[in-house]
């Protein structure tokens, strides 16, 4: 299933200078996954502490971006310059988590926008993500299908902020888009499980 994680690779290739350089500076994987979750609470309390002012939405398209940008540096200083630990595993994919949970809940603050269905897309993209970890207890590798893993997260949800910010969807029409994201992510679930349970058999 096509997913923006697949240009992950191409991505990385572009970051390796700049990961090299926090690696001279004695910068840490580690250290990198924290300043990302921490980063993406601070924007979710900007952006939530002036929601009314719908250009503010600029800055989660743009943190989307570096976000982005410092998960694929950690994995490089992880992989590449010998600092994966267990606590790394863990900061990785709890930070995650919360990152998308903190930038998902600002939407409950729009006006016409069902707090539900943002509750909602926030628990299913924790379930995408937990159903993805489930693949290691299994035999099988940390599943990162699409088509609405965290990557494409990021891409959909920056480009609904960039298109609230500079005024060109109307609020009332966020709740169709958190609908199909919805089933994208339950589609995602289930992808997710199903490659799972075929890498293991395979």
């Amino acid at each position: 299933m096509l997913s923006i994680y697949q240009l992950k690779p191409k991505f990385q290739a572009f970051l390796r200078p700049f990961a090299n350089y926090l690696y001279k500076a004695n910068i840490t994987a580690n250290q990198v996954t924290l300043i990302a979750g921490l980063g993406s609470i601070f924007i979710a309390l900007i952006v939530g502490r002036l929601v009314a002012y719908q250009w503010i939405f600029c800055l989660i398209p743009i943190w989307m971006f570096i976000r982005m940008a410092l998960n694929a540096i950690d994995g490089i200083l992880a992989r590449e310059y010998n600092q994966k630990s267990n606590l790394g595993a863990y900061l990785n994919e709890i930070c995650d988590v919360v990152s998308d949970s903190a930038l998902l809940l600002i939407f409950t603050q729009l006006d016409n926008v069902s707090n539900y269905l943002v509750i909602l897309v926030v628990l299913l993209s924790f379930l995408t993500e937990y159903s993805g970890v489930l693949g290691v207890m299994i035999g099988a590798s940390r599943r990162y299908d699409g088509p609405m893993g965290k990557s494409d997260r990021a891409f959909i949800f920056g480009g609904i902020s960039l298109a609230i910010a500079t005024y060109l969807l109307p609020l009332n029409y966020i709740n169709t888009l958190l609908w199909v994201i919805s089933i994208l992510l339950i589609y995602t679930v289930f992808n997710r499980i199903r490659n799972g349970m075929k890498e293991v058999k395979k």
